[in-house]
C-alpha cells in the first residue's frame, strides 16, 4: 500500500503550488482543449468555469428560437450549449450552460461590449450589422481551463472571460471611443420562446453597481437566478428597453419617467445598457456574481470570491483548482494528443453536477423555500439517465468526497419533493423528469456499497425503496402488477422495465449490504423483469401489450416507437448489466451470445433507421453499436463473460480513436454531462463498471503506457501497461500488487486500498 506523506497533504494545498517545489510537476491545464467536441452532438461550451462551479461563463453564437409558426424548430438542438463552431458571430457571453445535454436551458444574463451607434437587438447571423452581435475567427480565439479570450473584429474588442465558482470576471479591451457601451440583455437565453421569461427586474444601485434577478419557466419550470454586477469603472449614463408584451393592468408606475437614467426597472423582457468613455487599450472590467437565494448573497459571494480587481490572479486560482482536479490522475504516453483528449475527458467529467448555494450554504430548495446545506455541499444538474453509467462510479473512486456530497443533495432533494421521489433530471431547485428510469437509485446504492456513504444510509435506502414504488409515476404500477411495462399503457415500456429491473437490482444489494434481507430478497426478484419482455422466438427484447401478448409489428432495428428510448433492440436487448450470465443463457449460450456481438459491430445500420434521432448522426456508430447513446455503453465489456474475452480489448481500442477525437468535432455524440468522457477516462485506463452498485471493474485494454491514481484517502494506485501501443491492443496477463489476477475484474476496495495493476500487452490475443 502506497501512501502520500501527510507533510505534502498539509503543505501542498495544490498541486500547482507543489508544482513551484517540484520542477518536475507537469501543468495539465495545458492539455485541455474545452473547444473538443463542440461542434455537431458535442454542445459542450468554450468558456470559463472552476471545477463544479455555478458560473459556467460562455460565448453564445446565435439566438435560435425554440419553435417557428407554432412547431418545433430542430435547428435549435445545435445550441444546446449554446455554442457553435461553424457559426462566425458571437451574440454575447452569457453565464450559465449544460455541458453536453440533448436538451437545453439556461444563457442567463448576456454580456456584449459594443462601440459606436447603439444597438438592442441581436441581429441575425446572416445580417450582423443589423444588431450588436460581432464577427469573430477562431484565429483570434483562445479557449483553455477557466480562461477564454476573443476579439470581437465588429468593434475591435478583446474580451477575456474567467470565473470563481460563482462568479463570472469579464474584461474588455476598448478601442478610444465616445461612445463605448455595455449591454445587458435579461431577454437573452438558450431555448427561447417567447413566454420563457417569466419576469425579469433590474435595480440599480450606484454608478458601479447593478442588481437583480430573473426568473424562467423552461425545461426548469420555476426557476430563478438573482445576480449582482460591478463595474471597474463608472459608467456616466444607462438606460434599457422594456421589450414586454402591454397588459391592460399596468398599476401606477406611468407616472414615472423609465425611459431614462431610472434606477428600477421590471418585466418581462428587458435590454439595458452602460455607457462609457474609454482610451485606446483601456480595459473595463465586470464582475458578475450569482445566487439561488437573493441579490444580497449574489453581493456577498462576489465581494467574498473576488475582492479585487486582478483578473489575472482570479485566472491562476481558478487554473490552479483544475490543476489540482487533473493531478487526480496522472498518465504517461508519447502521444500528446492522447494527453489533449484524457485531460480534456477529465476538465468535462469535472464541469457537472453544478454546487447550488451560497458561500453561506444557502440554497433555494425544490420546494422553493430557502434552506441550509449542514456538513454537506448542495449539488445540482443531475442528468442521471447518464451519469450512473460510468460518472458517479468514476467519482467514487477519485471524488469520493464531492460523490457523497451529491448523495446527500439527491436525499435533500427527496425531502423536498412534493411527489417524495429522488431526483430524475433536476436542475435549479426544479425536478425537469426527463428520461426514463429512477437511475438516483444506482447513484445511491452504489455509494453504500462501496462504503462512501456519511449519511443514513437506512434513510438513504428506504428514500429508494420509495421511489422505486410510486405507482403513478412512468407505468411503476403496471410494473409492479404485472412484472413489466404494457406499451400500450406507458410508451417507451421495454426501456422502462430494463431499467426499472437494474434500478431494482441495485436497491437490493444495498439492502444486502445494510442486512436487510427481506428488502433484498423482495427486489431481487423485482430484478428479474427483464426476462418478462424477452422474446426467445426472435431473440430481442419486445415491447409487450396489456394482454401479455407481445406486439405484432415489431423492427428490432428501428429506435422511434418501437418500446424503446434513445436506442433500437439490437442494442437494448443487451441492456441486463446486472444478470449477464443469465442473459447470454437466455440468448443460446456463449458461442451464439458471442456472434451476436460480433454481429453488432459489424452489420450495416441504414440511416433511415437513425434519421429521425437528432442526438444520433452516422460519426457515433460502429456498425449498429451506438456509442453516441449511453444505452450501449456497458456493451463491449460483455465479452468478458463469454470464451474470447480479448474481443472485448480489441473493441474497446477501435472504439477510443474512432469516437474521442481531439479536434472540434471529437465526440461522436453528446458528452451528456461528463458520462460520454467518464466512459473514456476508464476505458483508457483499462477498467470499467459494467453495473454500478457491484464492487466489480471488469477489464478491458489500457491505451495509455502508465497511470497514476492519487487517492483522497491518502493511497495511490498506479496502473501499468507494458510494451503497449496501437497494435499491441491485447492482454496477455494481469498481475495486481505482483500476483497475477485470474479473473477478468478487480474490486473496488483492490483499487482504493492502493497498489500496483500491470498489463503485460500483445499484438497477439492470449486465453
Amino acid at each position: 500500500m502506497l501512501k502520500k506523506s501527510l507533510l505534502s497533504t498539509l503543505t501542498c494545498s495544490t498541486v500547482l503550488l507543489c508544482a513551484a517545489q517540484n520542477k518536475t510537476a507537469e501543468n495539465l491545464v495545458q492539455y485541455v482543449k474545452p473547444i473538443i467536441g463542440t461542434q455537431r452532438m458535442g454542445h459542450t461550451y468554450p468558456g470559463a468555469t472552476v471545477p463544479f462551479g455555478m458560473v459556467q461563463l460562455s460565448p453564445d453564437t446565435d439566438t435560435i428560437p425554440y419553435e417557428m409558426n407554432g412547431k418545433y424548430n430542430p435547428d435549435v438542438y445545435k445550441y444546446c450549449a449554446g455554442y457553435q463552431y461553424d457559426d462566425s458571430t458571437i451574440v454575447g457571453f452569457s453565464h450559465t450552460h449544460f455541458s453536453g445535454t440533448g436538451h437545453s436551458d439556461l444563457g442567463d444574463f448576456l454580456i456584449m461590449p459594443t462601440v459606436g451607434a447603439l444597438k438592442l437587438n441581436p441581429g441575425t447571423e446572416a445580417d450582423p450589422a443589423s444588431g450588436y452581435r460581432s464577427l469573430f475567427s477562431h484565429a483570434n480565439e483562445v479557449a483553455a481551463a477557466d480562461y477564454y479570450k476573443v476579439k470581437l473584429d465588429s468593434y475591435n474588442i478583446l474580451a477575456e472571460l474567467t470565473a470563481t465558482t460563482r462568479v463570472g470576471f469579464h474584461q474588455y479591451t476598448f478601442p478610444k471611443s465616445d461612445s463605448a457601451h455595455i449591454i445587458l440583455d435579461l431577454m437573452h437565453g438558450i431555448y427561447n420562446y417567447d413566454e420563457k421569461n417569466v419576469w425579469t427586474y433590474l435595480r440599480v444601485e450606484n454608478d458601479t453597481l447593478i442588481t437583480g434577478y430573473r426568473v424562467t419557466s423552461g425545461w426548469a419550470r420555476t426557476r430563478t437566478v438573482y445576480f449582482a454586477m460591478t463595474f471597474s469603472k463608472p459608467f456616466y449614463q444607462y438606460d434599457n428597453t422594456n421589450y414586454s408584451k402591454k397588459t391592460v393592468y399596468r398599476g401606477f408606475w406611468g407616472k414615472w419617467d423609465q425611459s431614462y437614467n431610472f434606477p428600477e426597472i421590471a418585466g418581462r423582457q428587458i435590454r439595458a445598457y452602460f455607457d462609457f468613455k474609454t482610451e485606446e487599450g483601456e480595459k473595463i472590467k465586470i464582475k458578475f456574481a450569482l445566487s439561488p437565494v437573493s441579490t444580497t448573497n449574489a453581493l456577498a459571494n462576489l465581494r467574498t470570491e473576488t475582492p479585487t480587481w486582478d483578473f489575472d490572479a482570479v485566472k491562476r486560482q481558478g487554473q490552479a483548482m483544475w490543476q489540482n482536479e487533473l493531478s487526480k490522475i496522472i498518465i504517461t504516453t508519447n502521444s500528446s494528443a492522447e494527453k489533449q483528449n484524457f485531460y480534456t475527458a477529465m476538465y468535462h467529467a469535472f464541469i457537472s453536477p453544478t454546487i447550488y448555494m451560497d458561500n453561506d450554504s444557502t440554497y433555494k430548495g425544490l420546494d422553493q423555500n430557502i434552506h441550509t446545506a449542514k456538513g454537506f455541499t448542495n449539488y445540482t444538474t443531475f442528468s442521471l439517465w447518464d451519469t450512473y453509467r460510468a460518472l458517479h462510479p468514476l467519482f467514487n473512486i477519485i471524488q469520493p468526497k464531492r460523490n457523497a456530497d451529491m448523495v446527500q443533495s439527491m436525499l435533500a432533494h427527496y425531502n423536498q419533493s412534493a411527489e417524495h421521489m429522488l431526483p430524475v433530471w433536476s436542475n435549479s431547485a426544479n425536478e425537469n423528469w426527463c428520461m426514463t428510469g429512477y437511475h438516483a437509485v444506482s447513484v445511491v446504492c452504489d455509494a453504500i456499497v462501496k462504503g462512501n456513504a456519511p449519511f443514513d444510509e437506512n434513510k438513504a435506502l428506504d428514500a429508494c425503496i420509495a421511489t422505486s414504488n410510486h405507482r403513478s409515476y412512468e407505468g411503476i404500477g403496471y410494473y409492479i402488477d404485472n412484472g413489466y411495462v404494457p406499451e400500450d399503457k406507458s410508451g417507451s415500456s421495454v426501456s422502462k422495465t430494463l431499467e426499472y429491473a437494474y434500478d431494482d437490482w441495485c436497491i437490493a444489494q444495498a439492502a444486502k449490504k445494510l442486512g436487510r434481507n427481506d428488502v433484498y430478497e423482495a427486489y431481487l426478484k423485482r430484478s428479474e423483469n427483464y426476462k418478462n419482455v424477452w422474446d426467445a422466438s426472435i431473440g430481442f427484447m419486445r415491447p409487450k401489450m396489456s394482454d401479455r401478448q407481445f406486439r405484432k409489428e415489431f423492427d428490432p432495428m428501428r429506435t422511434i416507437d418501437e418500446g424503446f428510448i434513445e436506442g433500437n433492440a439490437w442494442n437494448y436487448s443487451l441492456y441486463v448489466p446486472q444478470a449477464p450470465d443469465t442473459l447470454i443463457a437466455m440468448m443460446g449460450g456463449k458461442k451464439k451470445f458471442t456472434a451476436h456481438l460480433d454481429s453488432l459491430f459489424t452489420m450495416e445500420l441504414p440511416d433511415k433507421y437513425f434519421a429521425e434521432t437528432e442526438d444520433i448522426t452516422r460519426d457515433g456508430i460502429i456498425g449498429n453499436y451506438v456509442h453516441g447513446n449511453e444505452p450501449s455503453h456497458h456493451i463491449v465489456y460483455l465479452y468478458n463473460f463469454t470464451d474470447e474475452p480479448w474481443k472485448a480489448q480489441a473493441r474497446v481500442r477501435q472504439i477510443l480513436p474512432m469516437q474521442y477525437k481531439n479536434t472540434p468535432d471529437g465526440l461522436g455524440g453528446n458528452d451528456d454531462a461528463g458520462q460520454m468522457s467518464a466512459w473514456y477516462i476508464f476505458s483508457t485506463l483499462g477498467f470499467y463498471p459494467i453495473a454500478p452498485a457491484s464492487d466489480q471493474y471488469w477489464l478491458g485494454s489500457p491505451a495509455i503506457d502508465a497511470a497514476t491514481l492519487t487517492l483522497e484517502n491518502g493511497n495511490i494506485f498506479t496502473i501499468k501497461a507494458l510494451n503497449q501501443n496501437d497494435r499491441n491492443v491485447y492482454v496477455q496477463k494481469v498481475l495486481l500488487n505482483g500476483k497475477p489476477l485470474n479473473r477478468r475484474y478487480i474490486t473496488h476496495n483492490e483499487i482504493m486500498n492502493g497498489g500496483e495493476l500491470t498489463f503485460y500487452m500483445s499484438s497477439k490475443h492470449g486465453k
